[in-house]
């Protein structure tokens, strides 16, 4: 069975693997070391140190691990070649929030890129669910707990536009 599909941008590949090369790189050596030192302390049985860079270590081949079946299941989105007369993964939509009356700005991206404190809504989210598929000039409703939210969509644009 084919795993789901793991839509990114170019960014958020590039980002991914940069991790992926200083963990398996840097990360690795230094937890190695860390282990090297706790082991000339003797006991390990009662070493703490040796605890924390085992614990550490684990901690750290998980993360490669999981960026690994990310990357393996990663779908690239060509911003340049994004359809801009409708919403989708790789734009950047300026929509009017009704009900607080101010705008607001999102890129939509794949759920691994998703990082609120930067604008960056998952497809996958209710706001990022609604918006897809919608054009300019369009009203959405998001569902949400605490209610049902408005969004007029504003525009539409490239999100690699400017950065």
């Amino acid at each position: 069975m084919e795993g789901k599909k793991n839509l990114l941008t170019y960014e958020g590949l590039k980002k991914l693997e940069d991790e992926l090369q200083e963990l398996k790189v840097n990360g690795r050596r230094e937890i190695a070391q860390k282990i090297k030192e706790a082991r000339e302390q003797g006991d390990l049985s009662e070493n703490a140190e040796y605890d924390a860079a085992k614990d550490e270590q684990r901690d750290m081949e998980a993360r490669i691990e999981e960026i690994e079946k990310i990357l393996k299941n990663a779908e690239v989105v060509v911003e340049e070649e994004v359809d801009l007369d409708k919403i989708n993964v790789g734009c950047t939509v300026k929509v009017f929030d009704m009900e607080f009356d101010e705008e607001m700005i999102f890129k939509l991206v794949g759920s691994t890129e998703a990082n609120s404190l930067e604008g960056k809504i998952s497809n996958e989210s209710p706001v990022g669910r609604a918006l897809i598929g919608k054009k300019v000039g369009d009203v959405v409703d998001v569902e949400t707990q605490a209610g049902v939210i408005q969004y007029k969509v504003l525009g539409i644009q490239r999100s690699n536009v400017g950065e």
